[in-house]
């Protein structure tokens, strides 16, 4: 009886002997790659940056949620290797694709990581490997760029020698809860078999595979997860410029809103949207939809409201500061949290990013304070952490709180600062009718 590549494939992935590549050591590769390394799989990073392998090589983690014990426990027994030498791949038989897909400048999908790892993996494959891309894109994206460079170029068989799948990354960063290995992992391939392989592959070391009928619902399903919280944000901000504008307490209508036991989710409003998934996901698909002809109403308008907020927040300093008798040129703001979300280190699409340049912009002496971000260089915007947080504090003729860290002492915050801009409800009872604060 012959054995096909298929069956041979399924073999080393059931027994966990194929020999794993992941391309790309961030936020949602490096995790991955020590989820296939704890389930007995030799794995390899591949990663042009050479300060990621280097650290990754000394048994070190350079991501917050991966402790280095666990890199250094993986290394030493075999488990996991890093290189910025994509010629192993000649060697690997498994391989998933975790690079960046972030936006230009002008809004269109930046594709050019996806398309650089594609080569790279195009030079040094060979048939019957199992192939998996987990950075979110817009539908289309596995059959219409890989599928051609992977397989037609090479000469190889979607389903018969080569086996073709997307699985949409759900790493939320800084959540205990809900990780890598337990977050059901939906998959889609370009054909049943590339489904059923991919999905054999990573059942073998995730709790949950949920696989789909295509590569192009597993795309789509990542977008309608993102597009969905999006736009709800962006209907809660709204809601907060509407209740601002009639003087009412939106948390307090939020919060009376949420005792509704079915036929409500709990969304907040903030100074704008941050992360690597929210701010851009839902644009790849407007984007694609332009190209057919169509307008995506509720995402436009959602991506308005939402790019907008960090305006509202210059608007509530100016306010304030204006209450006091005191200009926003000159004075001195004193911006906590530039974290996309609190308590991680993950600056990425942070609407704190955009609050500082506008603050500039206005002549305001802008400094930050962030537990996790010691400094940043973003677009030439560069910054240090103040090294006295209450020192500042004191000093400030106005606090914005931006990203609501667990560990900042609010009480005592808000008893040394002379104004405080409160975008995330972070001083709760403390905040309302204190006449220090303006809230959000």
């Amino acid at each position: 009886m012959t054995i096909t590549p298929k069956q041979k494939l399924m073999d080393l992935l059931n027994k966990r002997q194929a020999k794993v590549a992941i391309l790309g050591l961030g936020y949602v590769g490096l995790p991955l790659a020590v989820v296939f390394g704890d389930a007995g799989f030799e794995v390899t990073g591949i990663d042009p940056d050479k300060r990621k392998v280097d650290t990754i090589q000394r048994g070190e983690s350079h991501i917050q949620d991966i402790p280095s014990e666990v890199i250094a426990r993986l290394t030493a027994a075999g488990k996991l290797k890093a290189t910025t030498d994509f010629s192993v791949l000649r060697e690997m038989d498994a391989v998933s694709i975790c690079v960046p897909t972030p936006l230009r400048k002008t809004g269109d999908p930046d594709l050019s990581f996806i398309l650089n790892a594609t080569g790279e993996l195009a030079k040094y494959m060979h048939p019957d490997m199992v192939i998996v891309l987990e950075s979110t894109t817009y539908p289309g994206t596995t059959r219409e760029i890989l599928l051609p460079k992977l397989g037609d170029e090479l000469g190889l068989q979607a389903g018969e020698n080569l086996f073709l799948a997307f699985s949409p990354e759900r790493v939320d960063p800084g959540r205990q809860d809900w990780t890598t290995i337990n977050t059901p992992k939906v998959i889609g391939g370009i054909t049943q078999d590339c489904s059923e392989v991919a999905a054999a592959w990573y059942a073998q070391a995730l709790e949950s595979v949920v696989a789909v009928s295509s590569a192009e619902v597993a795309e789509m399903a990542k977008l309608l997860e993102n597009t969905f919280r999006m736009i709800n944000i962006g209907l809660v901000n709204e809601m907060a410029l509407m209740c601002n504008r009639l003087g009412i307490d939106v948390w307090e209508v939020i919060d009376a809103a949420a005792t509704k036991p079915f036929g409500f989710m709990k969304f907040t409003p903030g100074p704008g949207l941050g992360g690597h998934c929210i701010p851009i996901d839902p644009l790849y698909l407007s984007w694609k939809l332009r190209a057919l002809h169509y307008t995506a109403r509720f995402i436009e308008l959602a991506s308005e409201i939402n790019t907008n907020m960090p305006r509202h927040v210059i608007s509530l300093v100016q306010d304030g500061l204006n209450l006091q008798g005191k200009p926003i040129k000159g004075s001195s703001v004193l911006v906590l949290g530039v974290a996309y979300k609190p308590d991680i280190d993950d600056l990425r699409e942070s609407p704190a990013l955009d609050i500082i340049g506008l603050l500039e912009q206005k002549g305001a002496r802008v400094s930050y304070h962030d537990p996790y971000i010691p400094a940043f260089n973003h677009d030439g915007q560069e910054m240090a952490c103040v090294p006295d947080l209450m020192n500042a504090v004191h000093a400030a003729d106005c606090v914005a709180i931006i990203t609501n860290h667990s560990s900042y002492d609010y009480p005592a915050i808000v008893d040394a600062a002379r104004l405080v801009i409160d975008t995330r409800n972070a001083l709760g009872a403390l905040g309302k009718n204190n006449p220090k604060v303006v809230r959000l």
